[in-house]
């Protein structure tokens, strides 16, 4: 209500769900997921959507960014204020490169597909690290192309995968700067204790 008076809250019992809904922003919320949903975008919740006392509880970091507000932290008087923005984030239409978001959810499906959502979401994170790593190449499809990383690449065999639906959301919550904390900074992931990568790299 303080960041949009006119905003809608509706409870679904059965589901579990809580939905927000604003002139420009609608927004859910179930209770266990690992994300909320505002306009079409995954926003990521690292210790899953919770319940206290009967409320819903989203950390207000994911409720300002789907309101489109500015956090801040004021450490003399220990407060977080919270500036009103445009009041609702951009799409994921609207957000999401589609070609990033079929490289990227085609390789956590590929190198993680039979885990769950934190063990892809860790793979994509490691991709989006050597995105922004001057050692590495600057776009997801070339970072998955580069020669003798990505097996799961070659012959053409990662473009004809299907990703499941988890895959896709994963990737959506790392393309909207999701990440799991173990992975952060990691640019290399392996599955195998006698690799090269484990033997040579933390």
């Amino acid at each position: 209500k303080a960041l949009d008076e006119n905003a809608a809250v509706v409870w679904d019992g059965n589901t579990g769900t809580v939905t927000v809904t604003t002139a420009n922003l609608t927004m859910t919320a179930r209770l266990g997921e690992h994300y909320v949903i505002a306009n079409g975008r995954y926003l990521y919740v690292a210790e899953r959507v919770g319940q206290n006392n009967g409320t819903v509880m989203v950390p207000m970091s994911v409720v300002a960014k789907a309101f489109d507000a500015k956090l801040n932290w004021d450490a003399a008087s220990g407060k977080i204020l919270v500036r009103r923005g445009s009041g609702a984030l951009m799409s994921g239409e609207q957000f999401y490169n589609q070609e990033d978001l079929f490289w990227l959810s085609r390789v956590m499906f590929a190198e993680a597909g039979n885990q769950g959502l934190k063990g892809q979401m860790a793979v994509g994170n490691v991709v989006m690290n050597r995105v922004n790593h001057p050692a590495f190449p600057n776009s997801i499809h070339a970072v998955l192309a580069q020669r003798n990383q990505f097996t799961t690449y070659r012959g053409g065999k990662l473009a004809n995968r299907v990703p499941t639906e988890s895959c896709i959301v994963a990737a959506k919550l790392v393309l909207d700067g999701g990440v799991v904390e173990e992975t952060r900074g990691a640019l290399y992931f392996d599955c195998l204790r006698s690799s090269w990568a484990s033997r040579n790299r933390t």
